[in-house]
């Protein structure tokens, strides 16, 4: 694992500050109705998306001030199948920052059993793609 992902998703609900539901389409599994690798990504930036909207800081305002969150990195652990039709709860709480990235780490459970973990780290940048610092209400987000 890269240095920047130092963060450990724990397997216990409690300790995450934000859930967001989302359920698995049709579309987004296999021939067998098992959810399909890549759609787990999708899952953790809706779940992004819905956090900061739930903050008051909805994402396409964070874009009209001149910041985007670039994704650096993304490591996902799965650990159970993700079925067709059934209702995930992505847990995620914030970890680590520095001036211009941070971390957050992911539970995703169905009915209360460990599916997936993950962890995404992002960066700041401009409209040029060069890296800014985090907004103040990033950088002073709740941790842990």
């Amino acid at each position: 694992m890269n240095r920047r992902l130092r963060l450990e998703p724990s397997l216990d609900p409690a300790d995450y500050h934000f859930t967001h539901q989302v359920r698995a389409r049709f579309a987004e599994t296999d021939a067998m109705g098992v959810v399909h690798h890549g759609s787990y990504l999708l899952y953790l930036e809706d779940a992004r998306v819905a956090l900061m909207r739930h903050r008051d800081r909805p994402y396409t305002e964070t874009r009209e001030s001149g910041v985007d969150l670039a994704v650096l990195e993304a490591y996902v652990k799965y650990r159970r199948p993700v079925r067709f039709d059934e209702v995930v709860d992505v847990h995620l709480t914030t970890g680590a920052a520095t001036r211009a990235t941070f971390q957050i780490a992911y539970l995703l459970t169905v009915d209360a059993e460990p599916r997936a973990t993950a962890v995404t780290v992002h960066g700041a940048v401009g409209p040029d793609g060069k890296a800014v610092r985090l907004p103040d209400w990033l950088s002073r987000a709740p941790r842990g």
